[in-house]
This record gives C-alpha cells, structure tokens and sequence, in this order.
C-alpha cells in the first residue's frame, strides 16, 4: 500500500534508505558522507512529498516526488518535476515496490500538468536503471559524480 509520509515515518524511511543503499559501500569513494546525505531523505518533505510503501505496519519503501518549481539541484531544469532517493527494503525487493513507487511519482508529474518528469542515478544501479529505462526514461545529459560515482539525468515525456 502507498501513502504519503508523516513525520513520524522518518526514522523508518531512513532504515529503509541505508538498507537500500548498503551493497553499495564499496562504490562510493566517501561512504560516510554518502551515508551522512542518504540519511537525510525526510528533508525532502519540505520541498516535496514523500510517498511510503508499506507491507502491513512494516514501511518497505519510499520515494521523494520534487514537483515543478520547487527548488532542486542545479543539473536539472527548474520546471522539471523529479523523482528523488527511490528506496526499496532489500527484504521486499523483487515485489515491483519500486515500479509502484515510481508510477506514483509519474501520476503525481501529470496531476501537476507536467509534459516531462526527471530523475538522475547511476550504472551502478542494476535495477533501478533498467526499471527506469523500461519505463520510457532516456538519458540526456551527465550529471555530477557523487563520491566517485558517475550519475546522469533521465527524462521521461508524459501525456
């Protein structure tokens, strides 16, 4: 089940992102500031909405929705709504929690009258970036690395 996020989500969405992201440790060149940044996804909620996947009382997963015009990173167009920090439980992985999230994310591009919806991640992302290109996102520029990391901007057209 998907919901939007209560501030009372934070610390298990925040379980949720460093569980995510742990098979990672070895790629990111300063883990702990990587670590230190993921950690910090409930921020989101003040420029966009958090939306949490849920299985039972147990939270499985979450995404950040940054809707057009609201601030956000440089490497994107401003009047780009973006998907940010898309998190699935390694425990619930394989349940398509992390297609569910992102075609709420999609749903929430065309309730706001978007033509286009953006994300950035990385090669290193072996499911995520297949997902996403499966989904219709075309790569159309570099973004900058994070902690070594090479990641790139996506886009995909709505309507």
């Amino acid at each position: 089940m998907l919901r939007d996020y209560r501030s009372d989500d934070a610390d298990a969405i925040v379980r949720v992102a460093l569980a995510a992201f742990a098979q990672f440790e070895h790629d990111y060149s300063d883990w702990p500031l990587f670590t230190a940044n993921v950690a910090k996804m409930p921020l989101l909620a003040k420029t966009g909405e958090i939306i949490v996947a849920e299985n039972g009382d147990q939270i499985v997963g979450a995404v950040a929705y940054v809707g057009p015009q609201a601030p956000k990173p440089a490497f994107f167009d401003p009047s780009w709504p973006i998907i940010r920090m898309l998190v699935v439980d390694p425990s619930a992985r394989g349940k398509g929690i992390g297609r569910q999230l992102t075609e709420e994310c999609l749903r929430r591009a065309e309730r706001d009258q978007s033509p286009v919806i953006a994300l950035h991640t990385t090669t290193i992302m072996t499911v995520a970036l297949p997902m996403y290109l499966r989904m219709g996102f075309e790569k159309v520029h570099e973004a900058p690395d994070i902690s070594g990391v090479p990641y790139a901007v996506y886009v995909k057209s709505l309507g």
